[in-house]
Order: structure tokens, then sequence, then C-alpha cells
């Protein structure tokens, strides 16, 4: 223990102070500078009937959670209007046929803050939704939000605390929805075959993920 001590003392003494790093809140506002009135007046408490219609022309959001094992972002996707909105404080987002991991859904049932990033194939902004969820598994509800005749898993009630949009500046430096060729990355069999020193035959995998997709999107 006191040798334990004394190493950390040494390490103190030597180690010079990283004088490049924000550890308070006061640099960090004088670094980026005042928040412009817009931004401020374009957050507000519920479902705003300009921010309704955003939501449902999307098919894609980005689900954040957070759990005792640290934090977790999934995609979510459906046609336009992927969340039904129940009223101007409530969304429903069904969860659909997946890897089964429900990573997020532990996430949920320890804490249930989440967070929603929609984003609109072509838009530059997204919009962004914070409150909490709870899972259910509603009868009603599930065939309420049947796809191809195939009701969700469940449904994550979510009540919303804080909606606005977010400026198309991020879109715009990333061009992500440019036209250009696609990337050229690892296909899914690929990563696999390389995390498993080859266990996962890459190959057959991609050969086979398409059909598979198909099979069981909903």
């Amino acid at each position: 223990q006191a040798a334990r001590h004394g190493l950390k003392a040494v390490l103190t003494m030597t180690m010079p102070a990283d004088t490049h790093t924000i550890t308070d809140l006061a640099s960090l506002q004088a670094l980026f500078g005042p928040v412009g009135e817009a931004s401020l007046r374009k957050e507000v408490s519920h479902l705003h009937p300009v921010y309704q219609r955003w939501i449902a022309a999307s098919p894609f959001a980005v689900l954040a959670t957070v759990g005792p094992d640290g934090l977790d972002t999934s995609p979510r996707g459906d046609p336009p209007g992927l969340v039904t909105i129940q009223d101007e404080h409530t969304l429903l987002l069904p969860e659909r046929a997946g890897n089964n991991r429900i990573d997020g859904l532990k996430n949920i049932l320890h804490d249930p803050r989440v967070a929603l990033l929609f984003m609109v194939p072509g838009v530059g902004e997204t919009l962004r939704v914070n409150g909490r969820a709870r899972i259910s598994v509603a009868p009603e509800l599930l065939q309420r939000l049947a796809m191809d005749g195939k009701p969700p898993k469940c449904v994550l009630v979510i009540t919303v605390e804080t909606v606005f949009f977010q400026c198309a500046r991020a879109i715009k430096r990333g061009s992500l929805w440019s036209s250009g060729p696609p990337a050229e990355v690892p296909t899914a069999g690929a990563m696999l075959a390389a995390l498993t020193q080859d266990g996962i035959d890459g190959a057959a995998y991609d050969q086979a993920l398409p059909e598979r997709q198909r099979a069981t999107l909903y």
C-alpha cells in the first residue's frame, strides 16, 4: 500500500501537467463563444407541429442509450414515418427483427434515458429528440405497428423531453448525400473472417447475406 502511494507521488512529480486538456465549463464555453438566439429558440419540450412534419418524413434514426456497461447507439429504419407520433409528448418506436443483441433494450431496463437522431435522405438538417423510454408488448400496440403482417418484437414508448433540429454543417462536411461511388470498405463477411481468424467463412457469409436479409427484414 505504501509502495503504491509512493509510486503515485513520484509519477505526479515527474509527469508534466497537460495544459491542453479542457477540464472546466468556463474554459469550454470560452472556446466556443455564446450560443446564438436561433440555436436556443429552436429547442422545445414537445413535438411542435413543424417537428412532427419532419419526423413523419424520416425513414432512418439512430437510437442512443446508456446502461451499467456503458453507452450504445444503433440504427433504426422503416419507410418514412418510422416512428408513430402518438401525441405531442409521445413517440412509438417499433423494434423489428434484428441480431438479438438487444444492447439498447437492456440499457433501457436500467436507465430509461434515450436520444434519437432522425435523418432524411438528401436533407442536410437532422432532428434530435431526447426523452425517456419504456418497453411495451401490449398486443394492440404490436398489431398496430405491424409491417408486412409481422408485428414488432416490442415497442419503445418514448416520452419526449426536448426536441430541436441540428444544422446541416456536419452533413455537408461529410458529403453524406453525395452521389459519388460508394466507398470500398470490407464486406460483412470479410470483417467477420478477420475478427474470427477465418473461424467464420466470410465468402459464404456474404453469399448468403442478401437472401437472409430479404427473408428476415420484418
